[in-house]
């Protein structure tokens, strides 16, 4: 909802998008602790669907960082001072 209230705002957008990834580790966490308690209590069925929506969670989390990563990269490694570019004809190239 943050995103589209963004309008454009890629600041905005982003933020939002940093948030939502906060709030689903967040929740993961919470899911896994449910499943904690589940299991502390002796409740099978509960643990089962508990790890279930965990696996579920964590699907999500991993799909939306994989996305953040993808659109975000990292800048290309910078050039040492000894590099020389190679252009065609310049008689330079090793």
């Amino acid at each position: 909802m943050e995103v589209w209230a963004a309008q454009g705002q890629v600041e905005r957008i982003e933020a939002a998008e940093l948030a939502e990834l906060a709030w689903l580790s967040s929740y993961l966490v919470v899911v896994l602790g449910l499943a904690g308690a589940a299991a502390l209590f002796r409740a099978r069925w509960s643990v089962v669907l508990q790890l279930l929506a965990a696996l579920a969670v964590a699907a999500v989390l991993a799909l939306a960082q994989h996305d953040w990563d993808r659109a975000h990269p990292e800048p290309p490694p910078r050039s040492g001072p000894a590099y020389v570019p190679c252009h065609s004809g310049s008689g330079r190239c090793a």
